[in-house]
């Protein structure tokens, strides 16, 4: 106490003195030239500017966008992440683009396109009023840069997945691509893709700059230059990265100067700075604070439409148990996936199939496995593991828009499966290790995918096909069907959509025979904002432009 008080006499004694001061420098400064009248003038215009960015000024416009994981990287053709993607979306622009609610395209740096008779010949007409970030022009010479780039690496999982390129054939079923003028680029494919004007949209194949990719080498993806509504400033890895508005933007001008994606991992803490204002939206929201939210005069709920599936995929390439179809049937049978589904707090509804029902090409009428644990007992005996067995399942430790509460629903799993003898050791890695693919030896794996293009093949092809049966793809669960794979590749040459369907439908039928997953659930992930956060539409691809974002001050 006495401490306290020696201190306020302190600082009053402080003020006295700063009183008399101020009188003598008023007195004096009346017969000078004015210098600390200026410097006054100048405090109180700077109070004037802090009290309008206080009152939500034009000036110092910034949207706060809370989430629980850094990015990986950000080139995007490398990463596969959402959280990489979110930023990725923001700084660069593909050739056509997702319509603001679906996932039918619409022109953004291609203006016009058209397709010759026979599906092989794409050509497009490009913008010529464009310009990267760095000043340099977007052209089709950068087009045909950007695409040459991607078959030059494995790196590029995308361009791989989605053209099925290989080390013997890394162009995949490109041929050639060729700037057939200085804004027309034309694209000549080995056989016809039924989903390649939706596959160019994805975020994944944004154009970079071809002068900065030369520039930075292989620090491209922490100096990221596109063409996109915001131009990369800054990276503090685990805490934030800063954008700043494109004024040059060729599309719809950003509504707000800048935007930090802040890394919190954890969502209470994360939903807690939300209410306290000191972010302005966050994904990953806890399904039991949703009602929080909307009893919340201040904040509001969003929902991303669903486009989504999370699963726990079985290491099929594993000697052992896993190898086994019997084994993984048997799994399936031993889940409850009705108490699972009540961890989703209302947000899920049980997946039987890969792709969403929300999805043309959706088996409608493939019935789950249900539960029964006694038929799951009969088919371990039958596959000679009726004394049980010890396996590993591997999660992640943040929660993701297709599962919740991985560990919860990981202990969950555990517990269900110790009914039919089977014991499970759960190990819980970082995002990043979990979706390295260094790491094979689990039996057991939780992940999700969310739709990146609309089409059901960026679901089979992409997540269970024998082409992508590698540690550093999608098929986790490392399944090769060559009936399957045969059924996927004749979808992909197929332009009827009806005859596409047919063959999906019959795909889903001999994954659901061969379970190389657990489907678990598909979800509508909530998202949370403040009120004053306008014209925020999620799209199902998982993220989307910021420009049309406003924050009403």
């Amino acid at each position: 106490m006495l401490k306290k008080r020696y201190l306020l006499m302190f600082i009053t004694f402080l003020f006295m003195v700063a009183l008399v001061l101020s009188g003598c420098t008023d007195d004096a400064g009346s017969g000078s030239d004015g210098a600390s009248d200026d410097a006054n003038a100048e405090d109180q215009g700077q109070a004037d500017e802090d009290e309008q960015a206080d009152e939500g000024s034009d000036d110092g416009n910034t949207l706060i966008f809370g989430r629980g994981n850094d990015s990986l990287q950000l080139d995007p053709a490398a990463v596969t992440d959402g959280e990489s993607i979110y930023v990725t979306n923001q700084i660069y622009d593909t050739l056509v683009q997702y319509e603001e609610e679906g996932t039918n395209v619409k022109p953004s740096l291609a203006t016009d396109w058209e397709v010759s008779d026979n599906k092989l010949t794409w050509t497009f007409q490009l913008r010529d009023d464009v310009k990267f970030h760095d000043g340099t022009d977007f052209n089709a010479e950068a087009v045909v840069y950007n695409f040459e780039r991607w078959t030059t690496s494995a790196e590029f999982t995308y361009y791989g997945a989605m053209f099925r390129a290989t080390d013997d054939n890394p162009k995949g079923i490109i041929e050639n691509v060729e700037a057939t003028d200085e804004y027309e680029v034309q694209f000549t494919l080995s056989e016809p893709n039924a989903p390649f004007l939706n596959t160019l949209a994805m975020a994944a194949f944004g154009i970079a700059s071809p002068e900065s990719i030369e520039k930075h080498g292989e620090d491209f993806f922490k100096n990221p230059v596109g063409t996109g509504p915001f131009i990369f400033e800054e990276w503090v890895p685990d805490d934030s990265i800063t954008l700043t508005k494109n004024e040059d933007y060729f599309g719809e001008a950003a509504k707000v100067d800048e935007v930090i994606f802040r890394t919190i991992p954890d969502n209470g803490a994360r939903f807690m700075e939300l209410q306290a204002g000191s972010i302005d939206i966050m994904n990953g929201l806890n399904p039991q604070d949703i009602q929080n939210v909307e009893s919340d005069e201040n904040l509001q709920a969003i929902y991303r439409p669903s486009m989504n599936v999370g699963y726990m995929a079985f290491n099929t390439d594993k000697e052992g148990p896993m190898s086994e179809k019997l084994v993984r049937q048997a799994i399936n049978l031993a889940i409850d996936k009705d108490e699972l589904l009540k961890l989703y707090e209302g947000i899920g509804k049980p997946a039987t199939n890969p792709i969403p029902p929300s999805m043309w090409g959706h088996n409608d009428d493939i019935e789950d496995y249900g539960y029964d644990p006694e038929e799951a007992k009969s088919l371990l005996s039958q596959a000679g593991y009726g004394d049980g067995m010890d396996l590993v399942l591997h999660t992640f430790s943040n929660p993701r828009d297709y599962m919740p509460q991985p560990k919860v629903t990981a202990q969950a799993i555990q517990e269900m499966l110790k009914d039919v003898n089977i014991n499970v050791e759960i190990i819980e890695n970082d995002w990043d290790t979990h979706t390295s693919g260094e790491d094979m030896s689990y039996d057991m794996k939780f992940l999700g995918w969310i739709g990146d293009n609309g089409d059901p093949d960026n679901f089979l092809y992409y997540l269970l096909d024998k082409d992508n049966a590698t540690p550093d793809a999608g098929n986790t669960a490392m399944y090769k069907s060559n009936e399957v794979h045969d059924l996927l590749i004749e979808a992909q040459s197929e332009p009827d959509q009806d005859k596409r369907t047919e063959l999906y439908m019959e795909a889903q039928e001999i994954i659901h025979e061969d379970a190389p997953w657990l489907p678990i659930a598909h979800t509508t992930p909530p998202l949370a904002a403040n009120k004053n956060v306008k014209n925020y539409v999620p799209h199902p691809t998982g993220s989307e432009p910021f420009n049309l974002i406003e924050i009403e001050k």
